[in-house]
């Protein structure tokens, strides 16, 4: 039976099992295995090493939540941008079959650009203009 007892005290203070784990392992019930830990000196503080452990890791895991419930609202955040964007492009191109001036500006951001001297929007020349593409539109 010595053993035995010093098995469980070797479990529980050096390698930190838990009393379930130990019962288990030993074949006992673990109330065997509290009554045998508890006569031990060390016992107040294994028991507080254990909820200091304990506390550390409800941290970790809090801190864990927190981001990836931030991370997650960020992306539907995003989507819902993106989402509302594509409902007003959508809205725009199919209000009628004639696309506005303005409304292809719009759509066609980084081919204009802005003249404040004549408060107008100019198409880049570079890019190659067909005829029915508005050259100048002006400010409303």
């Amino acid at each position: 039976m010595r053993g035995l007892k010093e098995k469980i005290i070797i479990l529980f203070y050096e390698e930190h099992l838990k009393e379930k784990e130990i019962a288990n392992s030993a074949n006992c019930s673990s109330a065997y295995i509290t009554k045998i830990v508890k006569k031990d000196d060390r016992y107040i503080d294994e028991k507080k090493y254990r909820a200091d452990k304990t506390k550390n890791n409800r941290k970790i895991s809090q801190n864990k939540f927190i981001k990836e419930k931030r991370e997650q609202k960020r992306i539907d955040d995003n989507y819902a941008y993106v989402q509302s964007q594509h409902r007003e492009a959508v809205n725009e191109l199919s209000k009628s079959k004639h696309l506005s001036n303005e409304g292809y500006r719009r759509w066609n951001q980084s081919a204009y650009s802005y003249n404040p001297l004549k408060k107008r929007y100019e198409f880049d020349s570079n890019l190659g203009r067909s005829y029915d593409v508005p050259k100048y539109i002006k400010e409303r």
